[in-house]
C-alpha cells in the first residue's frame, strides 16, 4: 500500500549554527503577533535549512504554505539497493516545489543528502513499479521515464506534460525493464563527453529544471535565500 511520509520536526532544532538567525531581538515582549511563528524558534534562533522568508515559521505552517503553490509534477525514483542519490533528489524536488516524491522499492533510504528538506516535502512509498503505475493511472498522470537507454528521446526541445510523473532509475542500473514498460516515453539528457552516464541526482535535477523552464513562473513565492 502506498503511504505518504514526512518525518517530524523539533521546533527549536539548531541544524547548523553557521546559518540562519539568532533569537528575535528584544525578547518575548517584542515578538510579532503572528501565529505562524514558533515561540521556541523565536527564543532560541532558527538555524534550519529554509529560505529567509520562512525564518521562525512552524514546520506545519511552512508545509501548508508550500501546499498552496506546489507544481503539478511528481518525481519517482526506484530504490532497490538503497541508492544514496535519493536524498539529493528529494532536496531538488523541494527546491522546485514538486507535488510529491515517490520512492519505489525499499522503504528505507539515506536521508543525509536531503539536508532535512524531506520534512517539508511530501514523500510517498510504493512497494514496486506496478503499485506506482496503479497510483498514476488513478490520478490520471502519465509516467515519463528518464534514462539514456536505446530508443530514448532527447529531453532537449521536448515538451513535457504539465501534470506528470518523472521516473528515474537507480544510479547503478538505471530504469528497470518494468519501469521502462510503465513509461509513456523515455527521455535522455544529451551528453557530449566520454562518460557513459551522469549522476542520477544530477540527471533528476536537470529533468526537473527542464519542466520548470517550460511550465513555472519565476518569483512565485519566497525568495531563494
Amino acid at each position: 500500500m502506498a503511504t505518504s511520509v514526512r518525518t517530524g520536526d523539533t521546533a527549536g532544532m539548531n541544524e547548523d549554527p553557521g546559518i540562519g538567525v539568532g533569537p528575535w531581538p528584544g525578547g518575548p515582549r517584542a515578538w510579532p503577533a503572528d501565529t505562524r511563528l514558533d515561540p521556541e524558534l523565536l527564543a532560541d534562533g532558527d538555524r534550519r535549512n529554509v529560505v529567509d522568508a520562512y525564518r521562525y515559521w512552524r514546520l506545519e505552517e511552512i508545509v501548508a504554505d508550500l501546499d498552496t503553490r506546489r507544481h503539478p509534477f511528481h518525481v519517482a525514483i526506484e530504490n532497490w539497493g538503497r541508492d544514496f542519490n535519493i536524498g539529493s533528489v528529494v532536496r531538488t524536488a523541494n527546491a522546485f516545489a514538486a507535488a510529491e516524491v515517490h520512492i519505489v522499492g525499499r522503504r528505507r533510504w539515506n536521508r543525509r543528502g536531503a539536508m532535512v528538506t524531506d520534512r517539508y516535502q511530501h514523500v510517498r512509498h510504493h512497494t514496486d513499479v506496478a503499485e506506482l503505475v496503479t497510483w498514476a493511472a488513478a490520478t490520471g498522470l502519465p509516467i515519463i521515464g528518464v534514462d539514456n537507454i536505446d530508443g530514448s528521446v532527447p529531453i532537449e526541445g521536448r515538451s513535457l506534460p504539465r501534470e506528470c510523473v518523472l521516473l528515474f532509475g537507480e544510479e547503478s542500473q538505471g530504469l528497470t525493464p518494468e519501469a521502462q514498460e510503465a513509461s509513456e516515453i523515455v527521455l535522455h539528457i544529451t551528453q557530449f563527453g566520454s562518460t557513459r552516464s551522469i549522476n542520477a541526482g544530477a540527471a533528476a535535477a536537470i529533468a526537473m529544471h527542464s519542466w520548470v523552464v517550460q511550465h513555472a513562473r519565476p518569483a512565485a513565492g519566497p525568495p531563494g535565500r
